[in-house]
């Protein structure tokens, strides 16, 4: 099993759809798909589920989210209460997203230091998200665990990337998703160094299956188009295009670019597919999955096509660069 999170500091950069996509196109693939919304704003949640449906989930008591299963270390009252993640197709699950989450960034900031004392309840909380991931994909044998987080730097993203073997980074063609890939290579470095550190401070009442090993080994970058403005020149998109090369390499993976032609960091150019994108949202389905029956009819079909065919491919750069054993 392979946990794969897509990060960036920068939000709208396609985080969210890319986590959804790639989860469906492994599950068509024949793997067993668990996606984790892990960002308090639930974006995966609300575009993976009809709203009447989730309306009844939230209604439910508990409501089967990631913050109920870790409420109980919240409280102070226990350990986790696992929660069963969301059938949305045969072979992919969602493990919901919760609004609540945010309220945890506190605890996470308060026990982080003190896992270097060696406190057992701080290391129980500091892996909480990751074991309720990791007890979520365990119901469903799951092969591979996508994970959305928020565009942000704080303990809730820390405790969450340490759960991820890899890491790809979303980007888009202009400057402030620059500036976000100039942050997030040199915190994934630290966060991996300070969580190295406390691992090797773990007391002995804590599982050795409990500890994530908080390799998040970036391996690549998306370059999304879906958020280039019509008015904007495409001189200055391609302004950034050549600049996204070199900062990858030198502030994710902390070295110069020997020869950026090709890129070997790209995993993907993808394409805006604009016209599908509302049809695959009011029937909360991929884009790559729409029938003529959804609205999908004439020139959207090619489009379907040429969308299955791009993120099939990305799928099978991310699962090679992962490590996931089985063929997609």
């Amino acid at each position: 099993m392979k946990t794969i999170a897509l990060f960036n500091n920068k939000g709208g950069v396609g985080k969210t759809s890319l986590v959804y996509h790639l989860g469906w196109m492994y599950a068509e693939r024949g793997l067993n798909v668990l996606v984790a919304d892990l960002d308090p704003q639930a974006n995966l949640t609300g575009i993976s589920i009809s709203e009447d449906t989730l309306e009844d989930l939230f209604a439910m008591d508990p409501r089967p989210t990631v913050f109920t299963a870790i409420a109980p270390l919240k409280r102070g009252i226990g350990d986790l209460n696992p929660v069963k993640p969301i059938k949305l197709g045969s072979r992919i699950h969602l493990l919901l997203g919760d609004l609540a989450l945010s309220e945890f960034e506190d605890d996470l900031s308060q026990n982080w230091p003190k896992c270097l004392d060696r406190d057992e309840r701080a290391f129980r909380v500091t892996t909480a998200i990751y074991r309720a991931v990791l007890a979520a994909a365990a119901d469903l044998d799951a092969e591979v665990i996508l994970i959305d987080v928020g565009p942000n730097l704080g303990a809730l993203n820390r405790t969450a990337m340490i759960a991820a073997d890899v890491v790809v980074v979303p980007v888009a063609p202009d400057l402030f998703s620059v500036q976000g890939l100039e942050n997030v290579g040199p915190r994934l470095r630290s966060w991996r160094e300070e969580w190295q550190e406390r691992l090797a401070r773990a007391p002995g009442e804590i599982r050795e299956d409990d500890l994530p090993s908080g390799l998040m080994k970036p391996i690549g970058y998306v370059v999304s188009r879906h958020t280039v403005r019509a008015d904007r020149p495409v001189k200055a998109y391609q302004r950034w295009i050549n600049r996204l090369p070199q900062v990858y390499s030198k502030s994710v993976l902390g070295r110069e670019l020997v020869t950026d032609d090709p890129d070997p960091n790209l995993l993907a150019r993808l394409k805006d597919y604009r016209s599908l994108m509302p049809m695959a949202q009011e029937k909360n389905k991929p884009m790559f999955l729409l029938k003529p029956a959804d609205g999908a009819i004439g020139g959207h079909q090619s489009a379907v096509v040429s969308c299955y065919q791009d993120f099939l491919e990305l799928a099978r750069k991310i699962a090679l660069r992962a490590g996931l054993s089985k063929k997609i």
